[in-house]
């Protein structure tokens, strides 16, 4: 394999990049300190005055000590539901965790916010674990500590497809799929919530917090009149001595994750996806580079391979098509000893001027798929699915070419075949944002819409329709059309001002994150770990399925 070569400058500019992407790494840190607290230090002290851990505390126990937990979706419902005061991480903790030597999907409901109840991105975000969960076959764990549906806004949670019901639908498919699904009641458990934890395929109780009921004790007495206490209704000693419902009952949370780790290591060893290994390599040059090699402005070119060079085991790229559809960096190498296809937007302005023709003499936008580089996409993911290679997708793009060249050249043609290829792609796909993605050219690269196992973000990414500058003139231009020629300077750049701004916000990486566009903003330094960490839980899907693509225009 080649070693990617670095022609990087440790000079002024690169310690201003290194530097903007620090600054900016640590703010995101600082805030997500706060939405590790959840409801507060106030609502936490609350719980644990209640015998009670906090979801974190219980989490950090469940999983292997010194063993790290992949969160994911910590910033889901940031800036969303503030009328009623916010929903931190939506009320619930998720993410992988090594729980007993084996990799599983974890999903503890907090209940300093809100009581732990259900808001619409909060069944998002359960539903986004189980599907990780599915299509990777990791078992799952749900530590149950919640109040049911936020009714105040239950029709957005309660009746459709992708609402609060699909959970225990995703429940029966787990179980059935062989999928060990094991839950703790750790607090209340009410109404329709009360069958994921039953519909799980074993069960714990913690005696004096854990309750589970289809209706409490204020609606019992308002529907049949009879007056009793949840605990008496469907505490520990009525489910488990009783009704049989519940397999275990503890005495407290800790003696609760104690014996549910032990069972965790009865589990057999899940079987693994052949896809090729080695032994592990570092890069050759230190992850840190990568705060210096991505420029602050998002337009600014630079060198795709210089990335992939801090990322990749050895610095090794075995590219292919080097010198064809050169705006995408297509290739094969190892990440921590898994081998991988990479597909890269290039975003260094490249030269096809060779003076041989016509067809030749041009230069090529950086981030910019054009006909030639969708062709190259397109071929290099079948390659990967015929050679049973996981897919890494580096996002950095601003869409398919467009103009009138581009038309005529059958862009729309090679774009959808590309699409096409990623769409039908059986090997497991990864996402990384470390950049722009817009338009079209985010479906191509494998979005959030075409299927990738996980997606992650770097603090640089950006997703949208299109880039905030180009969107601001198309927008103004028909706003101010329509107004007529009554339109002053000052006005058109108010309003250019405006929309740049709204952009500009809706295309954060963290306004993304909060709508599970992506799994997490992660740390640029630490993305071999996570990726590691990601084809290792992919491997546990063992029958990937017959690659085909539907009708193609050649």
């Amino acid at each position: 394999m080649a070693k990617i070569e670095t022609k990087v400058r440790r000079d002024a500019g690169f310690e201003k990049r290194a530097e903007h992407w620090r600054e900016r790494l640590a703010d995101l840190r600082r805030q997500e300190e706060t939405l590790r607290l959840g409801g507060g230090e106030k609502a936490q002290a609350k719980q644990r005055a209640k015998g009670k851990m906090t979801a974190r505390e219980r989490v950090a126990a469940l999983c292997d000590d010194g063993t790290p937990f992949l969160e994911l979706g910590l910033w889901v419902a940031h800036g969303c539901y503030e009328e009623y005061g916010g929903a931190p991480s939506a009320g619930v903790v998720v993410g992988i965790g090594t729980i007993a030597g084996r990799e599983a999907v974890v999903v503890a409901n907090d209940a300093t916010v809100k009581a732990g109840a259900w808001f619409p991105l909060t069944c998002k975000k359960v539903l986004r674990a189980q599907e990780i969960a599915l299509e990777n076959r990791l078992p799952v764990v749900y530590l149950v500590d919640s109040a049911g549906v936020f009714l105040p806004m239950q029709d957005e949670i309660f009746p459709d497809r992708d609402h609060f019901g699909r959970a225990f639908y995703n429940n029966a498919r787990l179980s059935a799929a062989g999928i060990y699904q094991m839950a703790a009641i750790m607090g209340p458990c009410v109404a329709g919530g009360a069958y994921l934890p039953i519909m799980s395929d074993e069960s714990h109780i913690v005696e004096g917090t854990g309750s589970i009921f289809l209706a409490g004790a204020h609606l019992v007495k308002a529907a049949i009149g009879e007056v009793i206490d949840n605990q008496e209704l469907g505490g520990a000693l009525v489910h488990c001595d009783v009704s049989g419902v519940v397999d275990h009952r503890h005495p407290d949370d800790a003696s609760c994750i104690a014996k549910m780790r032990s069972q965790f290591a009865q589990l057999a060893e899940p079987p693994q996806a052949r896809f090729a290994r080695r032994e592990p390599r570092a890069p050759l040059h230190p992850a840190d580079d990568l705060y210096g090699l991505l420029p602050e402005d998002g337009s600014r070119p630079y060198e795709a391979r210089e990335i992939l060079a801090r990322l990749l085991d050895g610095s090794e790229l075995d590219e292919y098509k080097a010198n064809y559809g050169r705006t995408l960096v297509c290739g094969t190498g190892w990440i921590e000893g898994w081998a991988v296809g990479i597909v890269a937007n290039q975003r260094s302005i490249v030269d096809r001027r060779t003076g041989t023709g016509a067809a030749d003499k041009e230069l090529q936008i950086g981030g910019v798929i054009y006909s030639d580089s969708a062709d190259k996409g397109a071929r290099f993911v079948e390659l990967c699915n015929q050679k049973g290679i996981p897919l890494l997708f580096v996002q950095d793009v601003t869409g398919f070419m467009v103009g009138s060249r581009a038309e005529r050249g059958g862009i729309i043609k090679d774009g959808a075949k590309m699409v096409n290829a990623v769409a039908n792609s059986v090997v497991p796909k990864i996402t990384l944002f470390i950049g722009n993605s817009f338009g079209a050219g985010n479906y191509a690269m494998c979005g959030k819409a075409y299927g990738a196992r996980f997606l992650y973000a770097w603090p640089s990414a950006r997703i949208s329709v299109m880039g905030g500058d180009q969107a601001s003139k198309t927008l103004a231009a028909i706003q101010l059309k329509n107004r007529g020629a009554d339109v002053s300077e000052e006005e058109k750049q108010a309003l250019l001002d405006d929309i740049r701004a709204s952009y500009a916000a809706a295309s954060d990486p963290r306004y993304a994150a909060a709508r599970l566009w992506v799994d997490a903003i992660i740390d640029p330094a630490a993305t071999r770990q996570v990726l590691a960490r990601s084809l290792a839980c992919a491997a546990h899907q063992t029958e990937l399925g017959e690659f085909r693509t539907g009708v193609l225009q050649t």
